[in-house]
């Protein structure tokens, strides 16, 4: 047998003519050997690493987020290639974080996945143009690069279409007040999911305060000690229906049995810890991850069809994750 033809299967050469009984004689003896093909020496033929970059801002440190990279490491390997991820801080300045993007290119990645903590719009670095790059979670201000981020709107409507389907009509809304797009969307979704249900999204209560327990906790306060309180409460996220929690049993209120409550992210230590466990809409991180991994390996294998990066965002589903905190009215 020829040095070429093991070659030829040791890289997966598909145009060699060789027959499958050959090729198997060839893998076996190579995996009793513990030989592969010189992953430098393919690299130099191909120009190419195998290797992805995730650059990420905080979400290394973040638990429930950290499924950004999970999602993208096993997406990576799945398709032959090997995930690099180092963290970067979403307060660093942007001289920073295009230094964070450079180590990174330094390390001859073939492609940068660059994600951030929590959706927003943000001046992308402009190294990240120099390798095929998608925005996670996150979208460039200039439209510049493929971005992949939940659907906060259908999500939010998702949320609200549970407490309407076991049977609230007075439904009520604690946001968060900084302006991202998390804050509006998520709103208008509460809104609009009203209107559909055929009532009046704009009487419905809204309290705002900091998208923490203690800023849900006093707009729960306010909202539930005003005129006609809700039966159902839409949060924006799990922090601030932990707040609520605390509101309601302050005034007496038994959570699914006076008041029903949805959050907003499913992080697993709130969510799945409060008593009774909250329902709550889940962020795609894992999803996101996944999706943005295989975008970079369809641009490197032109596989996009030709596509382009656009101005709009690929939106990934928020899922319903029910848990004991909502039932029926007065149940």
């Amino acid at each position: 047998m020829s040095v070429t033809t093991v070659s030829h299967v040791l890289n997966d050469v598909s145009y060699a003519r060789i027959s499958p009984e050959t090729r198997g004689k060839v893998k076996a003896a190579a995996l009793e050997l513990g030989y592969g093909p010189n992953r430098v020496a393919q690299a130099l033929r191909s120009r190419r690493t195998g290797v992805l970059g995730l650059v990420s801002e905080d979400v290394a440190t973040t638990p429930h987020a950290g499924r950004i990279i999970l999602g993208a490491d096993e997406a990576a390997r799945a398709r032959g290639y090997t995930l690099m991820v180092i963290n970067t801080s979403g307060s660093a300045s942007q001289a920073s974080r295009e230094s964070d993007v450079e180590a990174v290119l330094e390390r001859q990645v073939d492609g940068i996945l660059y994600a951030t903590m929590y959706h927003r719009y943000l001046k992308a670095p402009a190294n990240l143009a120099r390798v095929p790059s998608v925005l996670v979670d996150a979208v460039s201000a200039d439209g510049g690069f493929p971005a992949v981020v939940p659907d906060e709107y259908g999500g939010a409507r998702t949320a609200v279409d549970a407490l309407l389907k076991a049977g609230h009509t007075r439904i009520g809304f604690i946001n968060n007040t900084e302006g991202v797009p998390s804050t509006a969307e998520r709103r208008r979704g509460f809104r609009d999911a009203l209107v559909r249900a055929g009532l009046d999204g704009g009487a419905a209560p809204v309290e705002e305060s900091s998208s923490d327990a203690a800023g849900g906790y006093e707009a729960a306060s306010r909202i539930l000690q005003g005129a006609n309180p809700p039966s159902g409460l839409f949060c924006y996220n799990d922090r601030m229906a932990m707040g609520a929690y605390r509101a309601a049993a302050e005034l007496g209120l038994s959570i699914a049995g006076d008041l029903s409550v949805v959050g907003f992210d499913d992080q697993e230590l709130i969510a799945g810890s409060l008593h009774p466990g909250l329902t709550t809409v889940a962020l795609p991180h894992y999803a996101m991850g996944a999706w943005a991994a295989n975008h970079v390996i369809d641009i490197l294998e032109d596989k996009t069809g030709g596509a382009r990066p656009g101005r709009e965002p690929t939106i990934l589903e928020c899922p319903l994750v029910f848990r004991g905190s909502v039932g029926a009215p007065g149940q």
